[in-house]
């Protein structure tokens, strides 16, 4: 093909950039872009001189041709808050969950624990998650906390490690997103932050919880807020950067 195509614009496009990826043998990426103009004599099609492709400037082209594809209708559950091609945010309501704790101040344990509501991002730049004070559908303006967990940082960031997760950004993925969360053991608090406002400390709140000692629903007023509303984390101004 060395000249035009029909795409799903429904007008004429031309050849006008080429990406190129490389890899190397330790994994390490990454792409440049490159002109191409086209031989006066052959038509071919020519791939000039190319500079680096940075993260945002590739981001930015899938965000186009997301634009131009084919539209196709996808259910969307009330608890899907916002899609983005590269970022989907979604809501859980106040529940008892069972949770896995494998750390030397706790032991191994396993227990069914009461969780606020909500608030995970599954996005190109980290997994993430926020925790709520209210028990219904969160609006833009809602104040979003800290999450209480182990294996997370300050604002949000969920340390995945070993978690299986999917590989893919989108609403059939949910379901995959959480249990990769909650189906991993806790096993440490990261560095950064604080985790909850509790007297005796992160780990007694923990070996509380797991001693069912919160009968009456989960404490909200252990919760820290991060001074963020969930628009901001929407926006992008906010949420997993590692």
């Amino acid at each position: 093909m060395t000249g035009i195509a029909k795409g799903n614009t429904g007008s004429e496009v031309h050849l006008s950039y080429a990406i190129l990826f490389y890899s190397g043998q330790t994994g390490d990426q990454f792409a440049t872009v490159h002109p191409v103009s086209h031989d006066p004599k052959t038509s071919r099609p020519l791939i000039g001189a190319g500079r680096p492709l940075d993260r945002n400037a590739l981001l930015d082209t899938l965000r186009n041709l997301d634009r131009n594809a084919v539209p196709k209708a996808a259910f969307l559950p009330a608890t899907v808050l916002a899609v983005l091609p590269d970022a989907i945010t979604w809501w859980c309501a106040p529940a008892s969950r069972r949770v896995f704790v494998d750390c030397k101040e706790l032991g191994k344990r396993s227990a069914v624990v009461p969780h606020p509501g909500l608030v995970f991002r599954a996005a190109a730049n980290g997994f993430s998650v926020f925790a709520l004070k209210g028990a219904g559908r969160p609006a833009p303006e809602s104040e979003l906390f800290e999450p209480p967990y182990f294996n997370t940082w300050d604002k949000g960031q969920i340390c995945i490690g070993s978690a299986h997760v999917p590989r893919r950004i989108d609403v059939a993925s949910i379901d995959g997103w959480e249990s990769g969360f909650f189906n991993s053991a806790f096993t440490h608090p990261n560095v950064g932050g604080k985790r909850v406002d509790y007297e005796a400390g992160f780990f007694a709140f923990w070996r509380d919880m797991l001693d069912g000692r919160f009968e009456g629903g989960y404490p909200l007023d252990v919760l820290v807020p991060v001074k963020s509303t969930l628009a901001d984390l929407i926006s992008g101004k906010i949420g997993s950067q590692r």
